[in-house]
């Protein structure tokens, strides 16, 4: 999904400026225990599902919206796992963003890995001893998703 239009409105009000936004990140894992990445559009770096929350949109139903826009794949959420800031991030186009990140453990339900929009250029599951190079934060996050309740995910 491209950039909502409530941030397209903001910065044409203030051009590249800093602007704090609520967002979400999503650890989803499957029976097997991979987990879901995706390989950002805008810069080329592997990464969990990341995105922003609509005006009004609850964090968690905003975080399963994203998983399935991003990638096809339906998931079901298990744990809040971390809140934490993020940031700044300066976008290609120069945009400038801090984000307040609620992250997420979640299982997958159903669907086939895919690029499913504009946002990543690859897909896919990966075993956690055969992940591509990952952000510490990201890395961090899928720490605590395997240990959100004291049972790995892979292990119920």
């Amino acid at each position: 999904m491209p950039t909502p239009d409530f941030v397209l409105s903001l910065r044409k009000r203030i051009g590249h400026d800093p602007l704090w936004l609520p967002g979400v990140t999503a650890v989803v894992f499957n029976a097997e225990g991979q987990v879901l990445l995706g390989r950002r559009a805008d810069n080329g770096r592997w990464a969990l599902i990341t995105g922003m929350l609509e005006p009004g949109e609850e964090a968690g139903p905003g975080a399963v919206r994203e998983v399935e826009e991003e990638t096809g794949i339906r998931a079901e959420l298990e744990h809040l796992i971390h809140v934490g800031a993020h940031g700044p991030v300066t976008f290609p186009n120069g945009d400038v963003c801090s984000f307040l990140n609620l992250a997420f453990s979640c299982r997958y339900v159903s669907g086939e890995a895919r690029v499913n929009d504009d946002e990543s250029i690859e897909v896919g599951w990966y075993r956690l001893d055969a992940l591509p190079p990952l952000s510490e934060r990201h890395r961090m996050l899928i720490d605590l998703a395997l240990t959100a309740d004291g049972v790995p995910v892979f292990e119920r």
